[in-house]
Formats: structure tokens, sequence, C-alpha cells
């Protein structure tokens, strides 16, 4: 396990908040020189803390604003690669969660609406060894980064907004963002 101190962690708090953010405004915020943020910032990829950057997408403005997660039941003798691939193949799915336990796996979907959101679980119900499904729509959710970044006061983006909790508010259902 790589050594990782309070600095290495308020990076990494702010690159999950903003990974464009520059080395110059990091080495602001934590009171180091550029080029010692940048040496730690490498180091944390070498070591494979930071495995690659990425961008969060709003979904809705691209009609695809519904989600749901899928519990999948298989038949006893089903391995698990055939559980993947049996909802990989899916351009809906944004994730596959195999579980221990009762179901055997959770898949988070994306869908335009309801009818599409039939249509993809109609197919994953005709795919090989399934044997039964649990659909839940989600009605909001929040990360651990968003809470984080608020929190921290780190993050200097606006609050989540649409079916996103703010910060401080209740929240019902739940989920993780892609």
């Amino acid at each position: 396990m790589p050594d990782i101190d309070d600095i290495d962690h308020r990076l990494l708090r702010l690159l999950r908040a903003d990974g464009r953010r520059t080395f110059s405004e990091m080495a602001t915020e934590v009171g180091l020189s550029v080029a010692a943020v940048k040496r730690r910032v490498d180091r944390l990829r070498e070591v494979g803390v930071i495995t690659g950057f990425t961008v969060q997408i709003d979904h809705d403005k691209l009609g695809w604003g519904i989600e749901a997660f899928t519990e999948l039941r298989y038949a006893g003798s089903t391995p698990v690669s055939e559980i993947v691939r049996t909802a990989a193949d899916a351009p809906e799915v944004q994730a596959v969660f195999t579980v221990a336990g009762d179901p055997d796996a959770l898949i988070h979907v994306r869908v335009r609406d309801l009818g599409h959101l039939q249509r993809v679980i109609d197919d994953l119900r005709r795919a090989g060894n399934v044997t039964g499904t649990k659909t839940l729509l989600v009605l909001g959710s929040w990360t651990r980064d968003d809470l984080e970044g608020t929190l921290s006061g780190d993050a200097k983006r606006p609050a989540p907004e649409g079916n996103r909790a703010r910060a401080g508010e209740a929240v019902s259902g739940g989920g993780r963002r892609p």
C-alpha cells in the first residue's frame, strides 16, 4: 500500500472535484510549489492510486435521463463471465456488479424513457440463464465526491442540479453517478 499523506488526500479531493484543475491552482490550495504538486500527482499515478481522468456527463441533456438498477438472478451453474457478458452487450448498461448472495448481479442502466427501459429489461430476461429480475428506478442520487467537495470547500464547482440532491438536503433513493 502506497504511503499517502494529508496533502496527497487533499490533492486527490481537488482532482476528483475537477480533473482539469491545473498544478498551479492545486499548489495554491495546498501551499506547495507547482513542481512539488506535479511530483506528487505523478507519484500517485505511478503507484496506481490515480488510474485515469474522466469527464462527468449530464445524461439528461443527451436524452438518457432515466436511470435504474436491475437485479438479475441466474441459474445456479452460470459462470460469472456469462453474467457480465449478458449485460455488457447492451449499450444502455453503464455498469455490472456481480454480488454474493441473492441477486447474482446488479446492473446500472440508463435509458431515454420507460418504454425503452421495458425493452432493455425484456432483452435481459431473454438472455442466457436469467431466471428473474427486479428493477428499481433512481429518483435522485449523490456521490461521496459531491458531498466531500462541497463540505471541504475544495470544490469550485456549483452544487449538483437536476435530480441530484444538494449537500445538506435529505436524499431518498440512491445511486452512483456514472
